[in-house]
């Protein structure tokens, strides 16, 4: 299967998946980069447009015309029915605190014949499902298209620089290459998040992907500081 049939959303949750162990890798803030990566998709696909305002842009639906993705569909549905207009980093906090968000991705991974549906055990005592993979071929093109993002000084599509502006902020990259490798390319993984290397990306891909890494690092940081202050 080519990565080209996978939503963004998907392609960084079969990122954030350890191959054998169907486990998420420690220390990611997955949940947000997929809710930038849906914000994204969307954008892409013509169903929503950003304002443009960096201060606070708000997201609007241009065209509820179904996907033909469940969670796509089921956000932009929620997006066209709101009673108000609401900010881009809203509603990836809202997607990112969605119910059985990694199972519900996941599942969509299983049908597509990329991962499966496990059960272990914690500690003996509590089942937990994982998601183990079994078709290698779809991670193994992600991550080549991301080593070219980063380690080489090429034009990179819209997609692959949103991939790896979400994957680097939300704590993906680091479990996929060497992270002394990765801080050598500091310099070019900011570009990359800022629009500036991604040829022919569109402008409200960018800024649905800037505000997905503003939530992702900024909310876990007020969270931390508010429960140690109390």
């Amino acid at each position: 299967m080519s990565t080209d049939s996978l939503f963004l959303h998907e392609e960084l949750m079969l990122l954030a998946f350890k191959d054998e162990e169907g486990t998420l890798v420690g220390g990611t803030m997955y949940s947000y980069a997929i809710g930038g990566a849906a914000i994204a998709d969307l954008v892409m696909a013509e169903r929503i447009r950003i304002e443009d305002d960096p201060k606070r842009p708000f997201l609007d639906v241009v065209d509820s015309t179904p996907l033909g993705d469940p969670l796509l569909d089921e956000w932009l549905e929620s997006m066209a029915t709101a009673r108000k207009r609401r900010r881009v980093v809203d509603w990836v906090t809202r997607i990112a605190s969605s119910s059985n968000l990694k199972h519900r991705v996941a599942a969509q991974l299983c049908r597509r014949g990329i991962l499966r549906t496990d059960e272990d055990k914690v500690l003996w005592i509590f089942s937990r499902k994982i998601y183990p993979e079994v078709d290698p071929r779809p991670e193994r093109e992600l991550i080549d298209r991301l080593e070219a993002a980063v380690f080489e000084d090429s034009d990179v599509d819209p997609r692959t620089a949103i991939l790896a502006a979400l994957g680097h902020h939300c704590g993906i990259l680091p479990a996929v290459f060497d992270k002394k490798r990765l801080k050598q390319r500091k310099e070019r993984l900011s570009r990359i998040a800022e629009g500036s290397i991604a040829a022919g990306a569109a402008a409200e891909a960018i800024q649905a992907m800037q505000a997905a890494i503003m939530v992702a690092v900024l909310i876990p940081t007020i969270v931390t500081t508010t429960v140690a202050t109390n």
